[in-house]
């Protein structure tokens, strides 16, 4: 039998808005795979690409080049067999506040197709699924953000979609509710056999989500793979020191920096971080030399590589430091 067509296949997108000096690249040549049943996350700093890629994917916005298909339809040909296909949770809020959960639920349902009696059978289900059934008869603008956060993903699997498409589903949720938003995201995977593509700028998110991920940087994917592979691959160890006074933070920088053995120091505010091939060994000398220099520390610590530190090696910079420089190009790619 023929190989089934991946769930997505994004050839070299590409996206601009503007013109002239004032033109965002949004995209610029993203490319990346996802089989199906799997969870695919697209992980990047605000104003990498990930929600310009979801718009192009879910048919709001075409591609200024490059191609895409879902389930091998693509999706500027055929964007209404695409939509039949996909279940799309958007950052903001999706729901009626002035409608019940219920209500919101059975007219995503009716506009969908389905029959009043399927669309309250399937209504009803997903409210227990998501544990919302006894607040499902309340206005769901009284819903605290987490329940509402659910009520948006079940509105997006009303129509028992092949994928689901979750763009940040995450954001502004207590950490209590976004583990129980990850553990239902990880079950419709696991027991319903669904593809999701989540993008996410949490790393910690990404890491404990996604089967294989792509990180995304100025609208390009800079490297992918299996969250243990990107972090096996860089080896050695990481060095991570908060300063005790932040404006010794450039004078630190340049005393790590001369310490035999690491490799190039970054930091934001008053936290520093450099690669090093065995920690343990240069440890001592980066404290010799801090301790030299009159530099005191709040903590010190030698740790495995992270999402950030593959991000750093790839895109040349901290996560951390990416999403603050991409709020303002976010602002207007919006």
């Amino acid at each position: 039998m023929p190989a089934a067509a991946p769930a997505i296949e994004a050839v070299e997108l590409g996206k601009t808005y503007g013109k002239g000096a004032k033109a965002v690249h949004a995209l610029a040549g993203l490319s990346f795979t996802v089989e199906p049943g799997t969870v695919f996350g697209l992980l990047g700093p605000n104003g990498a690409g990930k929600s310009t890629t979801v718009r192009i994917l879910t048919t709001l916005s075409r591609p200024d080049t490059g191609r895409a298909r879902v389930h091998g339809i693509d999706v500027v040909q055929h964007p209404e067999q695409v939509r039949r296909l996909i279940g799309y949770v958007s950052q903001k809020p999706g729901f009626d506040p002035v409608a019940t959960g219920l209500e919101n639920l059975v007219l995503q349902g009716r506009i969908h197709g389905a029959s009043a009696r399927d669309a309250r059978s399937r209504a009803t289900g997903l409210l227990e699924r998501f544990g919302l059934t006894e607040a499902g008869r309340r206005l769901a603008g009284t819903w605290s953000g987490g329940m509402q956060r659910k009520l948006d993903v079940a509105m997006g699997l009303m129509h028992r979609p092949r994928m689901l498409f979750l763009d940040e589903p995450t954001t502004g949720l207590d950490p209590e509710a976004r583990r129980e938003l990850w553990a239902e995201i990880a079950r419709l995977a696991r027991q319903d056999g669904l593809t999701v593509l989540l993008t996410t700028h949490y790393l910690e998110e990404a890491d404990h989500l996604a089967s294989r991920l792509a990180i995304v940087d100025a609208g390009r994917v800079v490297t992918a793979g299996t969250p243990d592979q990107l972090k096996s691959a860089l080896g050695g160890d990481t060095i991570r020191a908060a300063l005790a006074r932040r404006s010794d933070a450039d004078r630190a920088r340049a005393v790590i920096g001369a310490v035999p053995g690491l490799g190039a120091v970054v930091g934001e505010g008053g936290a520093l971080q450099a690669r090093v091939a065995d920690g343990a060994a240069v440890l001592p000398g980066v404290l010799a030399a801090l301790e030299a220099a009159g530099i005191e520390l709040a903590s010190v610590g030698v740790a495995r590589p992270s999402l950030d530190d593959v991000y750093l090696h790839h895109a040349g910079r901290s996560f951390v430091e990416a999403d603050r420089l991409g709020n303002d190009r976010e602002a207007v790619l919006r």
